[in-house]
């Protein structure tokens, strides 16, 4: 039987490799549509998902005293070494480190919020259908709503709220009822807005009002 681990990085292997063939036929104007990532467009994030996988440990710090501990400029400068004037380039580049398994020293469950909600904060602009693993979306949500809004999670955003996946009726926390499937809970609970129509109950206002604010602060962190 496999451990959880190498059915995790064989997961977020599978997204690289994916996302890398879903942008393979794209318009040079496709590009620079604003992703779901505020501040980036879509490839920001292509090249920070490069960036990302190719991140180990002894790299995450080095990186991050260069960018003085501030993790946004760090994610910024990560940007800036990986996207190349040509996207096709950066795409290339992510095919390369597709089944890397390096992470910075954090959860391994990091690499699946990574994978799914960067895959959609590119899909999404694009009019790409994501297909996700349902228990690698559920493990990063529950892994998202354990980790304070600091550090890249959404714990405060889900705080007094109950939320209920859809499909299953599987639920999570308490307060008035946020009802949706799991990956807009997933990217709700990341700070990324998702459609009105997409989260029902009390609570659904209040979720999509946490979305984070058009700025560097709302990105994913290297953990």
């Amino acid at each position: 039987m496999r451990s959880s681990s190498a059915a995790t990085w064989q997961t977020v292997h599978a997204e690289r490799r994916q996302l890398a063939a879903d942008l393979s036929g794209l318009r040079a104007d496709q590009w620079h549509l604003p992703s779901l990532c505020p501040g980036w467009d879509v490839h920001d994030v292509l090249a920070h998902v490069v960036d990302t996988a190719r991140t180990g440990r002894l790299s995450f710090v080095r990186d991050l005293l260069r960018a003085r501990l501030d993790f946004d400029r760090a994610n910024e400068n990560g940007i800036a070494r990986y996207k190349r004037q040509d996207p096709q380039d950066t795409l290339a580049a992510l095919e390369k480190a597709a089944d890397l398994t390096r992470t910075p020293p954090a959860a391994l469950a990091t690499r699946l919020v990574e994978a799914i909600v960067h895959g959609e904060d590119i899909r999404r602009p694009l009019g790409i259908v994501g297909r996700y693993p349902e228990p690698a979306i559920l493990q990063a949500l529950a892994h998202q709503l354990r980790t304070p809004d600091s550090f890249g999670g959404g714990r405060e955003r889900a705080r007094g709220l109950r939320l209920i996946e859809r499909r299953s009726g599987q639920t999570w926390g308490q307060g008035d009822d946020v009802e949706a499937d799991a990956i807009d809970l997933l990217l709700a609970v990341s700070g990324r807005r998702v459609d009105r129509e997409s989260l029902t109950g009390r609570g659904a206002a209040r979720l999509r009002g946490a979305a984070t604010p058009t700025s560097v602060a709302g990105k994913l962190r290297h953990r």
